[in-house]
């Protein structure tokens, strides 16, 4: 029983490892052991669909965040406004 524990993981654990591997941070041996329950896990190959999709979204979206000075220009004038009304 050890052995089957060894190599095949929970749905919890296959969801954060395609979490990592979205990020290159999961390991050769986690991989593995993802690959393994995808073969048979409706779930998991659900869950991994859904990951790729999502990034590749990201990675094709042309959002642009604000600067730093910007957000803190931002903020300057929410806290103006939010002065203003108080008074």
């Amino acid at each position: 029983m050890k052995n089957k524990s060894f190599l095949f993981i929970s749905c919890d654990e296959a969801k954060l490892i395609c979490d990592k591997a979205q990020y290159n941070e999961a390991t050769s041996w986690e991989k593995l052991k993802l690959n393994l329950r995808y073969l048979w896990c409706h779930i998991t190959q659900a869950y991994v669909s859904k990951n790729k999709k999502l990034t590749k979204s990201i990675n094709s979206s042309k959002i642009e965040c604000l600067k730093n000075s910007e957000k803190k220009e931002l903020k300057e004038v929410f806290h103006e406004e939010l002065e203003k009304q108080h008074h």
